[in-house]
């Protein structure tokens, strides 16, 4: 199964939105999905702090800022 971790922070309206668009998807496509916050973790902060939500599958970065379902969804598929 697919893991996807969404890099987030407390209050991100951007994460918000990305984070409500995977859950759409997320039965249909099922994979894995973890949201780690950087909130409190200095150095996810500093590796991710100005690109958040970073969008990894699989651990491998897939995008930052926004999700493009479209995309997201034929990554998940590959």
């Amino acid at each position: 199964m697919r893991k996807v971790t969404v890099i987030s922070r407390i209050g991100c309206h951007l994460c918000e939105i990305a984070i409500d668009k995977i859950n759409l998807v997320k039965e249909q496509l099922q994979f894995d999905l973890e949201i780690k916050l950087i909130n409190d973790l200095p150095e996810l902060e500093q590796e991710y702090g100005e690109q958040v939500p970073v969008i990894m599958i699989d651990n491998k970065i897939h995008d930052y800022w926004r999700v493009d379902i479209e995309r997201f969804t034929k990554a998940i598929k590959s």
